[in-house]
């Protein structure tokens, strides 16, 4: 499973900036890193100066890197029914007058969506670190309570099922309502799942990104607290665009109410790593100033042989995804069960399974699934491939 970091904010702040500078600083090191965007503007593809889609584009000029604009709207249908059309007939009607339209809207479900494509590419081998630029942090917030408003959601269809009775079967058939039930229930234990991998250190790391004005600060404040409630790990913060030392008056006094803005955020997160950025007297999007801006942020970034892990800076730490010794493969799964894990053959290529997706192993020649040994060791699985 590759690292997940994390950038989030208030819109406007320098996210898009500072985690796509994060993913070419960390691929220019040798990894290979997949940044993935949820900001429906496509900022992630001004940044870059490329168009990006809903599956991982190369980044020709970064070898190593890969970036996706989620599109969660498209995959909605793919998890819940359409409730809204198909009791339409019976939203209000005289057999279920306490249900309206509004009730059936599910809040939280396009992030739902955003976060399962995520985790999706999150436990592909295949990728030593994703980078995702969320949108802001209100929306990640939404997310994590989802697995709640799901299960009230889910009483409401049951309830309407059981009070409309026969029209019931005459729409649905005697055992539509216990197939969505069912459904929802699915969904709900797939939003549990992505929440646990996002709480769980070996595998997150949330970094802040703010600006030293006070609205910004507050709600920087705000959203550490929030996200302390679901024990997110929030390891950093960026401050960014802050006011350089220049002699002038003006630029004085603006530095001064900034250094007060930033001492009451120090003081209310003192566990955190801070940043600073000075604002720029010129965009930042390009290839060439996205390094340098990864330069401002992480220095050289170090990157040596094995899986790690790695220290990068602003309290953050990455792993390869998979690394080979000899005849054995050697594959970063923090947090895996062994009741998540299959491994069958197909063709001579070895595939493994977790939580159901299965994902090819790289390696140079053929094998059949059991002639390849396999050992979990904490949260590394070793696969031992017959000698050539």
């Amino acid at each position: 499973m590759a690292r997940l970091l994390l950038f989030g904010g208030k819109g406007g702040v320098g996210k898009t900036t500072t985690s796509t500078a994060t993913a070419v600083g960390l691929a220019d090191a040798g990894l290979r890193v997949l940044l993935v965007s949820s900001d429906p503007a496509h900022s992630t593809s001004d940044s870059l100066g490329i168009d990006l889609g809903s599956e991982p584009t190369e980044v020709k000029e970064v070898p190593g890197l890969w970036g996706l604009e989620l599109d969660p709207e498209a995959r909605i249908s793919d998890y819940i029914p359409k409730l809204t059309e198909s009791l339409g007939p019976l939203l209000g009607s005289e057999e279920a007058p306490e249900l309206n339209a509004s009730e059936m809207v599910l809040p939280g479900l396009d992030e739902a969506m955003a976060f399962d494509e995520l985790l999706k590419h999150l436990e592909n081998p295949d990728w030593d670190v994703v980078v995702f630029d969320t949108a802001p942090t209100g929306h990640t917030l939404r997310f994590l309570s989802l697995p709640e408003v799901i299960e009230k959601w889910a009483d409401k269809i049951i309830r309407m099922h059981r009070i409309t009775g026969g029209i019931r079967a005459m729409m649905f058939g005697a055992k539509e309502g216990e197939k969505m039930r069912l459904e929802l229930e699915r969904f709900r234990r797939r939003v549990l799942h992505v929440r646990r991998i996002l709480c769980d250190p070996e595998v997150t790391q949330f970094t802040l990104v703010t600006i030293p004005e006070k609205m910004g600060v507050n709600e920087t404040i705000r959203a550490h607290k929030s996200l302390a409630e679901f024990k997110l790990p929030v390891t950093g913060c960026i401050i960014n665009r802050m006011t350089p030392d220049l002699e002038h008056d003006f630029i004085r006094r603006r530095r001064e109410g900034e250094a007060l803005h930033i001492e009451q955020l120090k003081i209310a997160l003192p566990h955190l790593e801070f940043k600073y950025i000075e604002l720029k007297d010129s965009d930042v999007y390009g290839i060439d100033a996205l390094r340098d801006m990864s330069d401002l942020l992480h220095g050289s970034i170090e990157i040596s042989d094995g899986l790690g892990p790695f220290d990068i800076g602003i309290g953050l730490r990455v792993n390869r995804g998979s690394w080979r010794e000899g005849d054995i493969v050697k594959l970063h799964l923090p947090g895996i069960d062994r009741s998540d894990l299959s491994l069958r053959s197909e063709g001579g290529t070895i595939l493994v399974g977790i939580n159901d997706r299965e994902h090819k192993v790289k390696f140079d020649r053929s094998a059949k699934a059991s002639e390849v040994k396999a050992t979990l060791n904490g949260d590394i699985l070793g696969l031992t491939f017959p000698p050539e």
